[in-house]
């Protein structure tokens, strides 16, 4: 069974998508607010024994606040995976037009790979492209690929995230085009399992399987109100997150499931996971699941 990981996606910027996020965060939202609570559930999950932690460029401040969290100590007995490709744009404000730009250029990346090794402190042990497409052109990119190349040659295991309704085609295509990638980040859940083949495959060929989205964005919470997932948590009396990340980690090609916890409350219950059995009674077809999610407010 996979363990689970913490993801600061929620925690390292004033603005998300999930579910009831602005009732979730301190009140003013402030920089130094924000890189508390972060350190707090760091150290929540570092003492409930999470040893993986997850941040991007992206996320606001969330590589630089696991940076400063960060000893030695720490450092020597956990695993770090990060993200480049986005930028963060939306200037610490929750109602921004636009919160990342995305750029999967050789520029991009030479500017960003020194942010993420001053922001962390050194490198971190795994360096995703975010949100890959399958037609984003850094498949094709050989300079792009062979710069990668020469980053995994020094021990950072390079790949991808992966994200909306052609997940598999995009991981397929990485599988097959040569690239320097070994690891994934990919979104699955009880409501999209549409990548589950791909990443089995991915996991066969020795790939690093992180799964991220567990939740579906709180969709897969308390906070959803009365959906059907909803009440099949409360019939069987287990917490429909617990359930949720359950059913992700006992996936046999994950290696790490995240949880984008943002309150010491949530983190708990996702970490009292639990399993039981099979749920694609719950599926949605990619498109439609893809659709409600872009849909989600940033607040």
């Amino acid at each position: 069974m996979a363990t689970i990981g913490l993801g600061l996606a929620a925690l390292g910027r004033p603005g998300y998508i999930n579910l009831g996020h602005d009732q979730d965060l301190p009140p003013r939202r402030a920089v130094d607010d924000l890189r508390a609570r972060t350190h707090e559930l760091l150290e929540q999950a570092w003492q409930a024994g999470v040893r993986y932690f997850d941040a991007a460029r992206s996320y606001g401040l969330a590589e630089e606040f696991l940076g400063e969290w960060l000893t030695p100590e720490r450092r020597s007995q956990l695993t770090v995976g990060s993200k480049w490709g986005y930028t963060y744009v939306a200037d610490w404000r929750d109602d921004a037009a636009t919160h990342e730009v995305k750029d999967h250029s050789l520029a991009t990346f030479e500017r960003q790979w020194p942010e993420t090794l001053r922001a962390l402190g050194g490198p971190p042990d795994f360096y995703l492209v975010h949100s890959l497409t399958s037609d984003s052109p850094a498949l094709e990119d050989k300079r792009l690929l062979d710069r990668l190349r020469e980053l995994a040659a020094t021990g950072v295991r390079v790949g991808l995230s992966t994200s909306g309704p052609r997940q598999a085609e995009t991981l397929g295509k990485a599988l097959t085009s040569g690239t320097p990638f070994s690891a994934v980040q990919a979104t699955w859940n009880v409501l999209e399992t549409s990548a589950g083949p791909a990443l089995a495959e991915a996991h066969d060929a020795g790939w690093f399987v992180v799964v991220k989205e567990a939740v579906a964005n709180g969709r897969l919470t308390a906070r959803a109100g009365e959906t059907p997932f909803n009440e099949f948590a409360q019939q069987h009396g287990v917490a429909p997150d617990a359930l949720a990340i359950g059913a992700a980690a006992a996936q046999p090609w994950a290696d790490v499931v995240l949880s984008g916890a943002t309150t010491a409350a949530q983190l708990a219950s996702n970490l009292a996971y639990k399993t039981d059995g099979p749920l694609a009674e719950f599926n949605q077809q990619p498109e439609e699941y893809w659709t409600e999610r872009s849909a989600l407010p940033w607040i």
